[in-house]
């Protein structure tokens, strides 16, 4: 497999789960089929910035969104692109569009349509982790296959109006 194709792979993997905060270097470089610090060199020489910088770059064009869109708090949101310190995001946050997280919202809240409930917004995206879902590593871990979908159990489900 060519050198750029592997590169994609592994840029794939982070566009696919970019909100995981369990992604991590080695994962990715993993996608790559290189050692951590030679997919740093190779991806840095694609794609003209590291992998780290990459991942940052998208989690915080996905905060814009929601900071825009969504009625959450700067800490769901934080939480919900993938960051799990609120420092960290602020600090990324201001560095990449020169505005705070809160700033940026009340810069661009009003512009077009209203804010999405923040409920509406938190099922979209699938809620904060639960404890079962904090077990789980990024990408590499197997997924399980789906449970039967409604009506493909063995068993007939039991119809009581059919005794009578």
């Amino acid at each position: 497999m060519d050198k750029v194709r592997q590169l994609r792979l592994a840029k794939d993997a982070m566009d696919r789960d970019w909100a995981d905060p369990e992604l991590d270097l080695d994962t990715v470089a993993a996608h790559a089929g290189y050692s951590r610090y030679h997919f740093i060199r190779a991806f840095r020489q694609a794609y003209g910035e590291t992998p780290g910088q990459y991942l940052t770059h998208r989690r915080i064009e996905r905060a814009e969104e929601m900071l825009r869109g969504a009625d959450l708090s700067v800490t769901e949101i934080c939480n919900l692109v993938g960051f799990s310190s609120l420092g960290t995001f602020s600090a990324r946050f201001k560095a990449r569009t020169g505005l705070t997280p809160s700033e940026y919202r009340s810069k661009h809240v009003g512009r077009g349509a209203s804010l999405i409930p923040g409920c509406y917004a938190m099922l979209w995206a699938g809620g904060f982790p639960t404890a079962k879902a904090a077990e789980r590593t990024a990408t590499l871990k197997k997924r399980t296959d789906p449970g039967p979908a409604y009506g493909d159990e063995d068993e007939p489900p039991d119809d009581r109006r059919a005794e009578a």
